[in-house]
C-alpha cells in the first residue's frame, strides 16, 4: 500500500514544506512509499473564493519539494493546456472528480506518459469509470503501460452529503488498474455550510480502516498542519498533528490483513 498525502491547496511555500518533511519522516519510519499531493489550483471550487497560488508558483514550489524530500508528486490538472507543463513536474497527474468524464482533458493527460489518478465522481458508479479508463488507455503511449489508478471518493446522497459503498472498491478492481480510498473527501459534506464545503474529519480513521479491510493499492489523506484555517477543505483534512498515528493504524491494519489472504 501506497499513500497519496498533503494540503489540500498550496497556499504557502512554508505549509508545504512543513507538512512535506513531516509526511516524509513519518513515512520513512513506517516504511510506507508517499507521493506528495497538492494543487496549484482550486478551480471547481463551490463559490468564488481563494484558489490557490496558482500554476507558475505552484510547480515551482512542489519541483523543490521533490528536489529537497526526493519524493514523487501528484499534483491536479483542470484543463488540456495544463497537463503538458504539469507533466514536466509532477509523475502522477490527477483528474478531479468533476472532471471525471472530460475526455479532452484524460486523454492530454495519458499523453504526457505520466501516470493518470482518475477520481470518480461523485455522481458516477464504478462501472462508469470503464470509459474513463478506456479514453486513457486509447491516448496513452504504446510503450507507457499500466499508468492508471482510480480512486474512490463517496458518492452523492441527497444534498450536502457523501457515502461510500465499499462495494466501489471490488468493482473498480475489476477494470484492472491499482484502487486507491480517498478517505478525507469521502467525509466532506458539500455546500452545507452557505456556499462552503464542511466535513466532519472524525470519520476519517473509520473509512480508512473500512476500505483497508476491503483492500485497497493506495490511501489518499489531505493533510493539514492547521486545517480550520485552510483556504479549502477546511473541515475534513487531517491534522498534520495526528497523522502519525493515523498511519500507524493504516499499516497495522494492511499487515494484518496481508495475513488473513
Amino acid at each position: 500500500m501506497f499513500l497519496i498525502a498533503g494540503p489540500c491547496a498550496i497556499e504557502s511555500r512554508d505549509i508545504v514544506f512543513q507538512t512535506a518533511e513531516t509526511l516524509k519522516n513519518v513515512c520513512g519510519e513506517l516504511n510506507l512509499p508517499l507521493y506528495f499531493k497538492s494543487s496549484f489550483d482550486k478551480a471547481n471550487r463551490t463559490s468564488l473564493s481563494e484558489r490557490g497560488v496558482g500554476i507558475e508558483e505552484g510547480l515551482r514550489i512542489l519541483q523543490e519539494v521533490k528536489e529537497q524530500f526526493d519524493l514523487p508528486i501528484l499534483t491536479d490538472v483542470h484543463e488540456s493546456w495544463q497537463c503538458q507543463p504539469v507533466a514536466e513536474v509532477a509523475d502522477v497527474l490527477q483528474i478531479p472528480a468533476f472532471l471525471s468524464r472530460q475526455t479532452d482533458l484524460l486523454q492530454a493527460a495519458a499523453r504526457t506518459g505520466r501516470i493518470v489518478n482518475i477520481k470518480k465522481g461523485q455522481f458516477m458508479a464504478p462501472w462508469d469509470l470503464r470509459g474513463a479508463v478506456a479514453k486513457v488507455r486509447e491516448a496513452t503511449p504504446q510503450d507507457i503501460p499500466n499508468n492508471i489508478w482510480l480512486t474512490e471518493r463517496g458518492n452523492s446522497f441527497g444534498y450536502g452529503r457523501l457515502v461510500v459503498d465499499m462495494t466501489n472498491l471490488v468493482a473498480m478492481r475489476e477494470l484492472g488498474c491499482p484502487v486507491i480510498f480517498d478517505a478525507t473527501h469521502s467525509v466532506q459534506q458539500p455546500s452545507s455550510q452557505a456556499g462552503i464545503t464542511g466535513g466532519n474529519r472524525e470519520m476519517v480513521p473509520y473509512l480508512m480502516r473500512a476500505a483497508i479491510a476491503v483492500g485497497i493499492d493506495g490511501l489518499f489523506l489531505e493533510v493539514h498542519p492547521n486545517p480550520d484555517e485552510a483556504i479549502s477543505d477546511a473541515a475534513n483534512q487531517v491534522r498534520l498533528a495526528d497523522i502519525k498515528q493515523i498511519l500507524l493504524q493504516a499499516v497495522r491494519l494492511q499487515q494484518t490483513m496481508e495475513t488473513l489472504v
